[in-house]
Formats: C-alpha cells, structure tokens, sequence
C-alpha cells in the first residue's frame, strides 16, 4: 500500500474526476464533499487517509447533519466518499472501504417541478422582448436539452429542423428535432445576433460565448419577471418530458430525445402525468 497525505488524496482525486470527464457541477460538488471530508479528518488529528474509519465517516455525516445539511444532501456526500474510496483503492492508497458499511440516510425523493401552461406562456411574454433570452427559453422548452448543451452550440449545429448535439462531458451526441417555435425563436435572434468570428450560437454583445451560470443567472431573472415561483432552470427540462408523456409521446422517443442512457430514467416521469393519452411518436410543440 502506497502513503500519500489527505490534501494531496483530494487533489489526485480532483483530477481523476476530471480525466474521467465528470460533469462540471459533479468534480464542484464532489470536490467541496471530500474537503469538506479531509477538514474533520484533519481535525481529528489523521493525517492519512488509511487512518479513516467507519465510526470517523458516521461521524463526519453526523456533524453535517447538525450543520443542516438534508438527508438528501447526506447521500451526496457519502456517494461522493464512496468515489473518493474507488480512486484510493484503485491507486492502492488503500486496502479496505469503510464508506460501504456506512448506510445512506433515507429521504423521498421530491417531485420534478412541472410549469403549468399558465407559466410557460407568461415566462415566454416575460422575455419576448429580449430576442436571445426568448430563443433560449424557446430552445430549453421545445427541445428538452440540457443548459451545458444549449451553451456549447455553434451556428454549424442548427440545421434546418433539428439540432446537433456534439457529446457533452459523459453525454453522447445526438441529433434533436427543432419545431416551428423553436426555428422561428431562433432565427429572430440570428438575425439580431452580434457579428462575432465567435461560432458559439448564443454570445455576449461583446461576442464571447454566454456561459452556463450567465445563462442560468438571466433566465432565473426571467423566471422571477413572470411571477413563476420555485422554478429553476432544470424545471423547463421536466416542463418538456411531462408535456410530451402527457400527449403519449413514446418514452423510446422522449428518451432518445433527452440523451437519457436508460429509458428507466425517463420512465420515472409516468406517476407525475396520470393523464397519459394514446402512444405516438410524433412530438409536439408546447
């Protein structure tokens, strides 16, 4: 068994998380985790992490717990230690895993948040005069893609009706059908766009690319603007499968669609559209 200190474990595991190509908002979060992690250890006076054991991991989500972090958050973090034990062993930093005799906490899994059609309108009024922000909420609702793909377009991926969707972090490309709100958001904001040798779709006024957290920051403003509450930019994702669940969109289709790896994924949708018409493979517009 090789020796290495807890700070530079963390760091060697940063970077494994990153040349495993783990999303962005994963190696934040699981990176906060495991500091969070090696900050008790350290307090307890271990220097390495072979040092750990279950009690000191059961004591660690303990003191979170007290923090107020929820059940839920809990979990996250005991996977988050479960991975960071997967690199240790892997890179024989250690023999045994004491995260696995810990338990997950139990917690229910909250309901996607679904905007009604009374919401997605008014978030639609609420940004038709800003030609860019209205063709992302266009795209976000009529495609289902995720924020990091709609910020990592380039003009060369729209084509005629449909999108290209070059692979992002562990998702794999795909091609998304574009409908006729979507094409006409889009080409009212081409039309308006800044002339920038920039190819990324979406563009500042100076013509850098619109990144995710500026995307996200503005459609939340938007969001507050049309009095939706407790909406983020997720929720117009799940506004896309429950529309289409709803008008008995085949869930192979909305599957394909989303870039979901298992329709299982998808599937857990269905108790939340109890109304679920007669299967097509035909999508709609919302």
């Amino acid at each position: 068994m090789k020796t290495i200190t807890l700070g530079d474990a963390h760091k060697q595991f940063q970077n494994y998380l990153k040349e495993n190509r783990r999303s962005s908002s994963t190696i934040v979060a699981y990176g906060k985790d495991i500091q969070q992690l090696v900050n008790f250890l350290a307090e307890l006076k271990k220097n390495h992490i072979y040092e750990a054991t279950k009690v000191d991991i059961e004591a660690f989500l303990a003191k979170m717990q007290k923090e107020g972090y929820t059940p839920k958050s809990i979990s996250r973090k005991l996977n988050s230690t479960r991975t960071f034990y997967r690199f240790l062993k892997v890179n024989e930093y250690v023999t045994d895993d004491p995260s696995l005799l810990v338990a997950h906490p139990h917690y229910q899994l909250a309901a996607p948040r679904i905007l009604t059609p009374t919401e997605y309108r008014a978030l639609r009024d609420a940004a038709r005069p800003d030609p860019r922000m209205f063709a992302v909420i266009e795209l976000l609702l009529q495609t289902g893609i995720r924020i990091g793909e709609l910020a990592a377009l380039t003009l060369s991926d729209i084509k005629k009706d449909s999108l290209h969707i070059s692979p992002f972090e562990k998702h794999e490309e795909r091609i998304v059908p574009l409908n006729k709100r979507a094409q006409e958001a889009l080409k009212r904001y081409v039309e308006v766009r800044p002339k920038a040798t920039n190819d990324h779709l979406f563009i500042t006024k100076s013509g850098r690319q619109f990144l995710i957290r500026n995307i996200r920051t503005a459609l939340e403003r938007y969001l507050r603007l049309a009095e939706i509450k407790n909406a983020k930019v997720n929720d117009l994702r799940h506004t896309f499968v429950a529309h289409h669940l709803k008008h008995g969109v085949s869930l192979v289709l909305i599957s394909k669609v989303l870039g979901h790896k298992r329709v299982s994924t998808t599937e857990r949708y269905l108790e939340y559209v109890p109304d679920r018409a007669k299967e097509t493979n035909i999508l709609t517009e919302l």
